[in-house]
């Protein structure tokens, strides 16, 4: 295997890495409709400041997110909006193993009803 190639999986699982959070993947959502501040996300979210604010910090090491000052208030943007695309695939890929997984339970139960 080539170093280039190495380092390009490393890049990519750590990209995977800074998404595998269920806050961070709902404040990416919630970006979806433009900058956020941290008070809006929070209320979005249902979630204390400390927390938003953690799961920002590791967004935007990651290059996921870009911070913007006006004034006292900071608002957060997607760098890349094709992020909402890749969460848009991830989401349906889960609703297909959902549709795969339900067609196999009614599967299960006809046949715990045949042999009863």
């Amino acid at each position: 295997m080539s170093r280039a190639l190495t380092d390009l999986q490393i890049f990519k699982a750590e990209f995977f890495r800074a998404l595998a959070h269920p806050v961070r993947i709902r404040i990416l959502e919630e970006l979806r409709g433009g900058p956020r501040t941290v008070h809006a996300l929070q209320e979005a979210l249902g979630l204390d400041q400390p927390s938003v604010s953690q799961q920002l910090a590791v967004l935007r090491v990651k290059n996921l997110v870009v911070a913007t000052k006006a004034g006292t208030s900071v608002s957060y943007a997607v760098r890349d909006p094709l992020i909402h695309d890749l969460l848009m695939v991830a989401r349906t890929i889960f609703n297909n193993r959902l549709v795969d997984t339900q067609a196999m339970l009614k599967a299960l139960t006809k046949e715990r009803e045949r042999a009863s």
